[in-house]
């Protein structure tokens, strides 16, 4: 291989590195690939509804798409039921929550907060108050949108529109 080749290709690949070129997407990393401390608020809430998985009941066809929903339509309830032996429940819109609230208000709900399965309201207890703030400023920067999500529903009532069954009894491996 020539000089002038090789340093050409160390070149470009500096420069695909410094442009934070993804070869597995080819877009340049999100907002919140950077380092924690070079993070706004915003993008450090943005990473933590991202890594807890909040989208996937929160945002309706984020799972069944990959998580292709345009971010302006993120975390808005979701028309989809959750029956169990607890009735059915619906995942909340978040938007119209917490921007109801203030941050010391949201930040009192997630702490004390305990909702139907399947949502894990024990994990909303173990993050800080600076990650609780965190998740608060992105959806304040999301602003309010969408409706009311259904209101759970007791045991024996059916479910309002479509809905996963967690009804169903479980057969053991043979």
């Amino acid at each position: 291989m020539s000089k002038l080749f090789a340093l050409l290709l160390v070149t470009g690949l500096t420069a695909t590195v410094l442009l934070g070129w993804n070869a597995n997407a080819g877009t340049t990393p999100k907002r919140s690939d950077l380092p924690k401390k070079e993070m706004t608020k915003v993008d450090r809430g943005r990473y933590l509804i991202e890594v807890a998985g909040c989208n996937d009941c929160h945002t309706d066809g984020f799972a069944q798409t990959g998580g292709q929903v345009p971010e302006s339509e993120w975390l808005q309830g979701s028309v989809v039921g959750f029956k169990g032996p607890w009735g059915t429940s619906y995942p909340i819109n978040l938007r119209l929550l917490i921007n109801s609230l203030s941050e010391k208000e949201w930040i009192s709900f997630a702490k004390t907060a305990k909702g139907l399965p399947p949502m894990p309201w024990w994990s909303l207890h173990n993050m800080t108050n600076d990650d609780l703030g965190a998740v608060y400023a992105y959806v304040k920067f999301l602003g309010p949108k969408g409706v009311q999500a259904h209101v759970a529903l007791p045991p024996g009532e059916d479910p309002v529109g479509p809905f996963f069954d967690f009804d169903v009894h479980m057969a053991s491996a043979k």
